[in-house]
């Protein structure tokens, strides 16, 4: 985890209050590590937001491009009308 060098004074209304405090006491946190994962999930870091792109991708079935013989032969043919 990352050292935590920054303050935040955030002031709440009550209800806002009593549902992190209930919350935390129900997860056996703190109520500012709730804030923290809520600044998380609300504002991704760019790092997060990559990896996660990059884990669906990865675990996305290949697709399926047919007979590549085929393939090279309908490209080869469209580049040639395209040049006459």
């Amino acid at each position: 985890m990352a050292e935590l060098t920054r303050r935040l004074q955030v002031l709440l209304d009550e209800p806002r209050w009593t549902r992190l405090e209930r919350q935390a006491r129900r997860r056996g946190t703190s109520v500012a590590t709730l804030v923290r994962e809520a600044i998380d999930l609300a504002f991704p870091s760019v790092e997060s937001t990559a990896a996660e792109a990059a884990t669906r991708f990865l675990a996305r079935p290949p697709l399926d491009l047919g007979d590549w013989t085929e393939a090279k032969a309908e490209i080869e043919e469209s580049l040639t009308r395209g040049l006459s």
